[in-house]
């Protein structure tokens, strides 16, 4: 129980449960069948954990030095040889499960997880840190539109996801930045050090505009609602110097929001 414990903690089950919901709303979104939704959350589930749990495998030397006491192995719930078994375990049984999405689709999602798994490997550590997010969320939409209509999703889609993605990357490292300094992790984030904080909510800011503007058809009220309510969250961010970091966050749910609710023109 201990070592099951300890590999639900290693997942990163908050970023694990939240990205397959969020594809598996917008492959619902898209016209996927409740069987295909089912599929593409099971792709999507698999990848995670192959990813999250090979970030804390490689990661548990520099975690321990830091005594980083909410990773799993620091506390003794589960070891580092577990993990990366379990990592590679994941990843063999993510290829046919991705594939079984397509042949497109499934290749585009094991980009997804080719990126992750670089930068757990070391791009984390370069000033390119960045573009695996960009990459490997740009391609989450024509994931799913390779699997459900077998076309690639419009320019909007793509650059909007990648922009979360990036923030995504800032909004993530942000908590950890003075234990990766500690241990010399010298991502982008970490080379702009307090500056990051400021800049997290951008790129998730800069999502909505493309999904909220750019589709055919008019802005409507939700349309409008979303660039007002991230409009005001700028200023909060702006204005206070000190406000929670769930404002960042916030700005990113509204971007997550307006991308499903544009689901279907996708």
């Amino acid at each position: 129980m201990r070592a099951l414990k300890g590999l639900v903690l290693a997942c990163h089950l908050g970023p694990t449960v939240a990205v397959t919901a969020l594809v598996t709303a917008v492959a619902w979104s898209a016209g996927r069948s409740p069987a295909g939704c089912l599929l593409v959350a099971a792709t999507i589930l698999t990848g995670h954990l192959s990813i999250g749990w090979s970030n804390d495998a490689i990661d548990a030397a520099r975690d321990t030095i830091v005594n980083r006491k909410d990773k799993p192995v620091v506390r003794g719930l589960v070891s580092r040889r577990t993990l990366a078994i379990a990592a590679g375990l994941m990843l063999v049984v993510t290829i046919p499960v991705s594939l079984a999405n397509g042949i497109a689709a499934g290749l585009v999602h094991l980009l997804f997880v080719a990126c992750a798994w670089g930068y757990n490997l070391g791009l984390k550590s370069t000033v390119i840190s960045w573009l695996p997010y960009a990459v490997a969320f740009g391609g989450l939409p024509s994931f799913v539109t390779l699997g459900t209509t077998h076309t690639w999703a419009p320019w909007w889609a793509t650059t909007a996801t990648a922009l979360l993605g990036v923030g995504a990357h800032l909004a993530n490292v942000v908590p950890d930045l003075q234990d990766d300094l500690a241990t010399g992790v010298r991502g982008w984030p970490q080379r702009l050090g307090a500056n990051a904080r400021l800049l997290a909510p951008l790129p998730l800011a800069a999502a909505t505009a493309p999904l909220v503007i750019a589709p055919a058809g008019p802005l409507g009220v939700i349309g409008w609602i979303a660039l007002a309510v991230v409009a005001g969250l700028l200023v909060v961010i702006v204005a206070w110097k000190e406000a929670p970091f769930l404002v960042t966050i916030a700005i990113a749910g509204v971007s997550v929001v307006a991308l499903i609710f544009r689901g279907d023109a996708l």
